[in-house]
């Protein structure tokens, strides 16, 4: 699978450089899991325990045109984001972060998932906005849902990834974590 590029600093509107959208996520996800498990340590109830404790950090970003896409902030940046999708291809990069808080051991990887649609009409996603489920996921993608399942042409990985965690990486992970 190849890599997914986005831009990351750019000096009068032209790109310096360029960044791996996975190694951002992957950051993402040491950071949620270093905040849980800094309020852990500062809880003054918490018990010790000698089974093994796991923590699981996910989180799942839309990638279109090279630009990172995460929740919408309104319904119009959901319409357009939809109205984007339609008739092209979005991408998917979620990263999953397992931690063994027993011993400290950490597991991560990320998985890519790129995602056709057919034309998508804009009454289908009137009604989508209308919802306000949109504004609830990445990039207001909803693969799943039974008004664009029939507009999804083709799914490269697996519909579980897109929905935020992909299933054999996180077990992967958590048989590497014990």
């Amino acid at each position: 699978m190849s890599t997914v590029l986005v831009p990351f600093l750019s000096f009068n509107g032209r790109v310096c450089f360029k960044i791996n959208c996975s190694l951002i996520m992957n950051v993402n996800c040491m950071c949620q899991a270093n905040a849980i498990i800094s309020k852990l340590q500062t809880t003054t109830n918490q018990q010790r325990v000698d089974e093994p404790t796991i923590l699981i950090a996910a989180d799942t970003v839309v990638v279109y045109e090279g630009v990172i896409r995460e929740k919408p902030t309104s319904k119009e940046e959901a319409r357009q984001f939809l109205k984007d999708y339609s008739g092209r291809h979005a991408a998917t990069v979620g990263s999953v972060l397992v931690t063994n808080l027993k011993t400290g051991l950490r597991k991560g990887d990320s998985d890519r998932v790129e995602i056709y649609f057919n034309e998508i009409p804009d009454e289908i996603i009137e009604k989508l906005v209308d919802e306000g489920i949109t504004l609830n996921v990445a990039g207001g993608l909803i693969i799943e849902h039974p008004l664009v399942l029939p507009f999804v042409k083709e799914v490269v990985g697996t519909t579980d990834s897109v929905m935020g965690l992909p299933k054999a990486l996180t077990e992967k992970l958590l048989k590497e974590a014990l």
